[in-house]
Protein backbone atom coordinates (compact mmCIF):
# COMPACT_ATOMS: atom_id res chain seq x y z
CA UNK A 1 0.00 0.00 0.00
CA UNK A 2 2.74 2.44 0.94
CA UNK A 3 4.60 1.51 -2.50
CA UNK A 4 1.51 2.32 -4.40
CA UNK A 5 0.99 5.57 -2.34
CA UNK A 6 4.45 6.52 -3.02
CA UNK A 7 3.63 5.95 -6.77
CA UNK A 8 0.87 7.83 -6.88
CA UNK A 9 2.04 10.65 -5.39
CA UNK A 10 5.25 10.42 -7.45
CA UNK A 11 2.84 10.30 -10.93
CA UNK A 12 1.00 13.31 -9.49
CA UNK A 13 4.21 15.51 -9.11
CA UNK A 14 5.53 15.01 -12.17
CA UNK A 15 2.22 15.78 -14.05
CA UNK A 16 2.10 18.96 -11.91
CA UNK A 17 5.87 19.43 -12.89
CA UNK A 18 4.90 18.69 -17.35
CA UNK A 19 1.26 20.84 -17.20
CA UNK A 20 3.48 23.87 -15.52
CA UNK A 21 6.18 23.41 -18.24
CA UNK A 22 2.74 23.93 -20.61
CA UNK A 23 1.34 27.23 -18.92
CA UNK A 24 4.91 28.55 -19.25
CA UNK A 25 5.57 27.37 -23.02
CA UNK A 26 2.11 28.47 -23.73
CA UNK A 27 2.59 32.18 -21.82
CA UNK A 28 5.84 32.48 -23.26
CA UNK A 29 4.31 32.14 -26.91
CA UNK A 30 1.14 34.17 -26.54
CA UNK A 31 3.05 37.03 -24.89
CA UNK A 32 5.40 36.70 -28.44
CA UNK A 33 2.15 36.89 -30.74
CA UNK A 34 0.65 39.62 -28.86
CA UNK A 35 3.64 41.34 -28.52
CA UNK A 36 4.07 42.88 -32.34
CA UNK A 37 0.10 43.88 -31.90
CA UNK A 38 0.73 45.83 -28.55
CA UNK A 39 3.39 47.94 -30.39
CA UNK A 40 1.15 48.86 -33.35
CA UNK A 41 -1.67 49.93 -31.04
CA UNK A 42 0.67 51.90 -28.43
CA UNK A 43 2.42 53.52 -31.53
CA UNK A 44 -1.09 54.18 -33.33
CA UNK A 45 -0.89 57.19 -30.13
CA UNK A 46 2.32 58.35 -30.66
CA UNK A 47 4.15 60.42 -32.22
CA UNK A 48 6.68 59.84 -34.98
CA UNK A 49 9.80 61.80 -32.72
CA UNK A 50 8.42 59.59 -29.98
CA UNK A 51 8.95 56.36 -32.15
CA UNK A 52 12.01 57.53 -33.37
CA UNK A 53 13.81 57.83 -29.78
CA UNK A 54 12.43 54.66 -29.02
CA UNK A 55 10.39 51.91 -30.99
CA UNK A 56 9.46 49.70 -28.18
CA UNK A 57 8.39 52.93 -26.07
CA UNK A 58 4.56 52.22 -24.29
CA UNK A 59 4.22 55.87 -23.07
CA UNK A 60 3.36 58.89 -25.22
CA UNK A 61 3.15 62.01 -23.56
CA UNK A 62 -0.17 63.10 -25.40
CA UNK A 63 -1.46 60.29 -26.70
CA UNK A 64 -4.56 61.60 -27.95
CA UNK A 65 -3.18 64.52 -29.60
CA UNK A 66 -0.93 62.32 -31.61
CA UNK A 67 -3.67 60.36 -32.44
CA UNK A 68 -5.92 62.87 -34.21
CA UNK A 69 -2.44 64.06 -35.90
CA UNK A 70 -1.57 60.30 -37.35
CA UNK A 71 -5.25 59.98 -38.42
CA UNK A 72 -5.13 64.05 -40.65
CA UNK A 73 -1.89 62.74 -41.54
CA UNK A 74 -3.26 59.24 -43.57
CA UNK A 75 -6.44 60.98 -44.57
CA UNK A 76 -4.74 63.85 -45.98
CA UNK A 77 -2.91 61.55 -48.27
CA UNK A 78 -3.46 59.08 -50.71
CA UNK A 79 -5.48 57.09 -47.96
CA UNK A 80 -9.28 56.92 -47.89
CA UNK A 81 -10.65 54.59 -45.40
CA UNK A 82 -14.23 54.35 -46.21
CA UNK A 83 -13.20 53.65 -49.99
CA UNK A 84 -10.43 50.97 -48.90
CA UNK A 85 -12.67 49.19 -46.38
CA UNK A 86 -15.58 49.13 -48.90
CA UNK A 87 -13.58 47.98 -51.96
CA UNK A 88 -11.32 45.03 -49.40
CA UNK A 89 -15.11 44.08 -47.48
CA UNK A 90 -16.69 43.43 -51.40
CA UNK A 91 -13.55 41.41 -52.76
CA UNK A 92 -12.97 39.51 -49.54
CA UNK A 93 -16.63 38.51 -48.63
CA UNK A 94 -17.40 37.75 -52.09
CA UNK A 95 -14.00 35.90 -53.03
CA UNK A 96 -14.30 33.89 -49.45
CA UNK A 97 -18.41 32.34 -49.61
CA UNK A 98 -17.63 31.77 -53.67
CA UNK A 99 -14.36 29.82 -52.16
CA UNK A 100 -15.45 27.92 -49.63
CA UNK A 101 -18.97 27.04 -51.32
CA UNK A 102 -18.03 25.96 -54.55
CA UNK A 103 -14.78 24.15 -53.08
CA UNK A 104 -16.80 22.18 -50.93
CA UNK A 105 -19.53 21.35 -53.26
CA UNK A 106 -16.49 19.90 -55.80
CA UNK A 107 -15.11 18.35 -52.68
CA UNK A 108 -18.25 16.62 -51.95
CA UNK A 109 -19.02 15.32 -56.09
CA UNK A 110 -15.35 13.59 -55.53
CA UNK A 111 -16.12 11.88 -52.27
CA UNK A 112 -19.99 10.95 -52.37
CA UNK A 113 -20.26 9.97 -56.12
CA UNK A 114 -18.48 7.42 -58.03
CA UNK A 115 -17.05 7.92 -61.91
CA UNK A 116 -14.64 7.00 -64.09
CA UNK A 117 -12.53 10.20 -63.96
CA UNK A 118 -12.79 10.94 -60.39
CA UNK A 119 -9.49 10.04 -59.91
CA UNK A 120 -7.56 11.70 -62.40
CA UNK A 121 -9.80 14.69 -61.33
CA UNK A 122 -8.66 14.46 -58.26
CA UNK A 123 -4.72 14.03 -59.26
CA UNK A 124 -4.80 17.40 -61.52
CA UNK A 125 -6.33 19.38 -58.53
CA UNK A 126 -3.34 18.08 -56.64
CA UNK A 127 -1.21 18.93 -59.67
CA UNK A 128 -2.59 22.45 -59.73
CA UNK A 129 -1.68 22.59 -56.50
CA UNK A 130 2.29 22.27 -57.16
CA UNK A 131 2.43 24.71 -59.58
CA UNK A 132 3.66 28.30 -57.95
CA UNK A 133 0.77 30.77 -58.47
CA UNK A 134 3.72 33.78 -59.31
CA UNK A 135 3.56 31.50 -63.12
CA UNK A 136 0.27 32.46 -64.20
CA UNK A 137 0.43 35.52 -62.98
CA UNK A 138 2.10 37.34 -65.95
CA UNK A 139 -0.40 35.94 -68.28
CA UNK A 140 -3.56 36.85 -66.60
CA UNK A 141 -2.07 40.54 -66.17
CA UNK A 142 -1.71 40.61 -69.60
CA UNK A 143 -5.11 39.30 -70.37
CA UNK A 144 -6.53 41.85 -67.90
CA UNK A 145 -5.14 44.52 -69.93
CA UNK A 146 -5.84 43.59 -73.27
CA UNK A 147 -9.33 43.11 -73.09
CA UNK A 148 -9.23 46.70 -70.71
CA UNK A 149 -11.01 44.96 -68.08
CA UNK A 150 -8.64 46.74 -65.22
CA UNK A 151 -10.44 48.40 -62.13
CA UNK A 152 -12.97 45.57 -61.81
CA UNK A 153 -13.12 44.18 -58.87
CA UNK A 154 -14.78 40.73 -60.27
CA UNK A 155 -10.99 40.22 -61.05
CA UNK A 156 -10.20 39.12 -57.50
CA UNK A 157 -13.15 37.45 -56.84
CA UNK A 158 -14.45 35.40 -59.87
CA UNK A 159 -11.18 33.11 -59.92
CA UNK A 160 -11.74 32.53 -55.96
CA UNK A 161 -14.11 30.15 -57.22
CA UNK A 162 -11.39 27.58 -58.58
CA UNK A 163 -8.67 27.29 -55.19
CA UNK A 164 -7.53 23.57 -55.75
CA UNK A 165 -5.79 23.88 -51.86
CA UNK A 166 -9.57 24.05 -50.77
CA UNK A 167 -11.04 21.43 -52.83
CA UNK A 168 -8.43 19.03 -51.08
CA UNK A 169 -8.48 19.77 -47.57
CA UNK A 170 -12.22 19.87 -47.72
CA UNK A 171 -12.19 16.61 -49.23
CA UNK A 172 -9.90 15.23 -46.73
CA UNK A 173 -12.19 16.24 -44.33
CA UNK A 174 -15.15 14.42 -45.75
CA UNK A 175 -13.20 11.46 -46.28
CA UNK A 176 -12.83 11.45 -42.49
CA UNK A 177 -16.40 12.60 -41.36
CA UNK A 178 -19.02 12.05 -43.76
CA UNK A 179 -21.04 9.04 -43.70
CA UNK A 180 -22.68 8.00 -46.81
CA UNK A 181 -25.45 6.09 -44.83
CA UNK A 182 -26.87 9.61 -44.15
CA UNK A 183 -26.49 10.68 -47.55
CA UNK A 184 -28.11 7.54 -48.90
CA UNK A 185 -30.66 7.65 -46.31
CA UNK A 186 -31.85 11.56 -47.77
CA UNK A 187 -32.08 10.01 -50.88
CA UNK A 188 -34.58 7.65 -50.50
CA UNK A 189 -36.34 9.98 -48.31
CA UNK A 190 -36.72 12.04 -51.21
CA UNK A 191 -34.34 14.50 -50.94
CA UNK A 192 -32.34 15.87 -53.85
CA UNK A 193 -28.77 16.64 -54.14
CA UNK A 194 -28.20 20.34 -53.46
CA UNK A 195 -30.85 20.24 -50.71
CA UNK A 196 -28.58 16.96 -49.19
CA UNK A 197 -25.45 19.30 -49.34
CA UNK A 198 -26.58 22.29 -48.38
CA UNK A 199 -29.07 20.54 -45.43
CA UNK A 200 -26.99 17.91 -44.13
CA UNK A 201 -23.38 18.44 -46.07
CA UNK A 202 -22.36 21.92 -44.97
CA UNK A 203 -23.45 22.01 -41.83
CA UNK A 204 -21.55 18.94 -41.02
CA UNK A 205 -18.67 20.85 -42.56
CA UNK A 206 -18.70 23.84 -40.30
CA UNK A 207 -15.37 23.63 -38.65
CA UNK A 208 -13.55 22.84 -41.98
CA UNK A 209 -15.64 25.78 -43.72
CA UNK A 210 -14.79 28.27 -40.70
CA UNK A 211 -10.78 26.80 -41.05
CA UNK A 212 -10.68 27.59 -44.85
CA UNK A 213 -13.00 30.79 -44.74
CA UNK A 214 -10.44 31.79 -42.24
CA UNK A 215 -7.45 31.67 -44.31
CA UNK A 216 -9.29 32.88 -47.44
CA UNK A 217 -10.56 35.85 -45.82
CA UNK A 218 -7.29 36.83 -44.37
CA UNK A 219 -5.25 35.71 -47.85
CA UNK A 220 -7.95 38.09 -49.94
CA UNK A 221 -8.01 41.30 -47.28
CA UNK A 222 -4.20 40.99 -47.39
CA UNK A 223 -3.44 40.49 -51.29
CA UNK A 224 -1.10 43.36 -52.27
CA UNK A 225 0.45 42.57 -55.41
CA UNK A 226 -2.50 41.87 -58.16
CA UNK A 227 -4.65 45.04 -56.85
CA UNK A 228 -1.46 47.22 -57.21
CA UNK A 229 -0.77 46.16 -60.51
CA UNK A 230 -4.90 46.21 -61.75
CA UNK A 231 -6.39 48.53 -59.35
CA UNK A 232 -4.96 52.21 -60.45
CA UNK A 233 -8.07 54.55 -59.75
CA UNK A 234 -8.86 56.11 -56.07
CA UNK A 235 -12.14 54.32 -56.09
CA UNK A 236 -10.93 50.89 -56.28
CA UNK A 237 -8.03 50.82 -54.76
CA UNK A 238 -8.08 48.19 -51.53
CA UNK A 239 -6.85 49.37 -48.23
CA UNK A 240 -3.43 47.08 -48.15
CA UNK A 241 -2.98 49.24 -51.95
CA UNK A 242 -3.67 52.54 -49.56
CA UNK A 243 -1.07 51.46 -46.63
CA UNK A 244 1.48 50.83 -48.91
CA UNK A 245 0.84 54.12 -51.22
CA UNK A 246 0.87 55.84 -47.37
CA UNK A 247 4.76 54.04 -46.82
CA UNK A 248 5.67 54.46 -50.17
CA UNK A 249 7.74 58.59 -49.73
CA UNK A 250 10.57 56.62 -47.27
CA UNK A 251 11.74 60.31 -47.25
CA UNK A 252 8.85 61.63 -45.43
CA UNK A 253 7.26 58.77 -43.56
CA UNK A 254 5.08 59.59 -40.45
CA UNK A 255 5.88 56.66 -38.70
CA UNK A 256 2.53 57.20 -36.50
CA UNK A 257 0.49 57.35 -39.37
CA UNK A 258 1.73 54.10 -40.72
CA UNK A 259 1.61 52.42 -37.88
CA UNK A 260 -2.29 53.57 -37.40
CA UNK A 261 -2.92 52.61 -40.96
CA UNK A 262 -1.91 49.35 -40.24
CA UNK A 263 -3.68 48.98 -37.55
CA UNK A 264 -6.56 50.39 -39.20
CA UNK A 265 -6.28 47.66 -42.11
CA UNK A 266 -5.79 45.09 -39.37
CA UNK A 267 -8.92 45.58 -36.73
CA UNK A 268 -11.46 43.59 -39.81
CA UNK A 269 -9.21 40.89 -39.66
CA UNK A 270 -9.05 40.46 -36.07
CA UNK A 271 -12.90 40.87 -36.00
CA UNK A 272 -13.54 38.09 -38.78
CA UNK A 273 -11.36 35.28 -36.80
CA UNK A 274 -12.90 36.44 -33.41
CA UNK A 275 -16.60 35.15 -34.96
CA UNK A 276 -15.21 32.22 -37.16
CA UNK A 277 -12.82 30.80 -34.65
CA UNK A 278 -15.60 29.76 -32.43
CA UNK A 279 -16.78 27.02 -35.50
CA UNK A 280 -13.34 25.86 -35.27
CA UNK A 281 -13.38 24.99 -31.82
CA UNK A 282 -16.63 23.87 -31.46
CA UNK A 283 -15.12 21.19 -34.14
CA UNK A 284 -12.31 19.87 -32.23
CA UNK A 285 -14.51 19.71 -29.63
CA UNK A 286 -17.31 17.70 -31.78
CA UNK A 287 -14.25 15.57 -32.98
CA UNK A 288 -13.08 14.66 -28.96
CA UNK A 289 -16.80 13.55 -28.27
CA UNK A 290 -17.02 11.10 -31.47
CA UNK A 291 -13.61 9.39 -30.41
Amino acid sequence: MADNAIKESSIKKNETGLKVVIYIVSVIFAIMTLFPFVIMITNSFRSTFEIQQSTLGMVSAHPFQNLAKNWNEITNKEFHPLVGFKNSFIISTLSTILNVYFSSLTAYAISAYEWKLRDAFNNMIVGIMMVPGTVTTIGFVQIVYKLGLSNKLFLFIIPAIASPMTVFFMRQYLQASLSMEIVQSARIDGAGEFRIFNQIVVPLMKPAIATQAIFGYVASWNNLFMPLILLTETEKKTIPVMVKLLNGDIYRREYGAIYLGLLVTVLPLIVVYAFLSRFIVEGVALGGVKS
